[in-house]
């Protein structure tokens, strides 16, 4: 259990230090987290719904923060270069992130070329229908990508790493929010980068 917290924490670290140093990026999760938090509770009412709030709320804020605000080239506060926290990156970094969001853009537009999905379910008959089918076709795609990132890290270290990244993963809008919550604050004064003093 010691091992299992131990490298929990090693991965949320890693993760602030390395890739959340703009004071966007932080609100941004902040608004991504709270945003999660909603769809972890519309998940008890209907998947759909949880997911169409979770890719298009909370996933696309945590990615645009990711994608255009966070600084890239070599890493003044870690002394890393940009390719190394590519390579050493747990989760999904820059170019998982652009195959997963990528596969996300194409299921409506799969959707509505193959209402039924290419037989494999009941074709909607009108809009509501349409964006219900989209939710879940999101939901599946979010538990897949979860599943196949750990199936991933089992083949590549071990399942303990993979399981611990997956809790991670479920467990960050709660511990983002405790981390950046006085992130727009700090925006308001100006401040675009997090100084890292405590990384430093």
């Amino acid at each position: 259990m010691n091992g299992f917290l131990k490298e929990l924490s090693i991965q949320r670290w890693d993760d602030h230090r390395y890739y959340h140093q703009s004071r966007i990026n932080q609100t941004l999760h902040l608004v991504s987290a709270s945003s999660f938090l909603v769809a972890y509770a519309l998940l008890l009412v209907d998947p759909a719904w949880a997911a169409i709030v979770a890719w298009c709320v909370s996933m696309v804020t945590r990615q645009a923060g990711h994608f255009f605000f966070e600084p890239r080239g070599f890493d003044q506060v870690n002394q890393v270069t940009d390719e190394y926290k590519e390579d050493v990156k747990v989760g999904y970094n820059i170019r998982r992130k652009i195959v997963l969001m990528a596969a996300w853009a194409v299921v409506p537009a799969l959707l509505w070329l193959s209402p039924s999905l290419f037989g494999f379910i009941q074709p909607a008959h009108g809009y509501g229908e349409f964006s219900h089918d989209v939710g879940m076709a999101w939901f599946f795609l979010g538990v897949t990508g979860l599943v196949f990132r750990v199936a991933q890290l089992t083949w590549q270290g071990s399942l303990a790493k993979g399981m611990t990244w997956a809790l991670k993963i479920v467990t960050d809008p709660f511990h983002d929010i405790g981390l950046y919550y006085k992130a727009p604050i700090y925006l308001l004064r100006g401040e675009l980068l997090d100084p890292m003093d405590h990384v430093k």
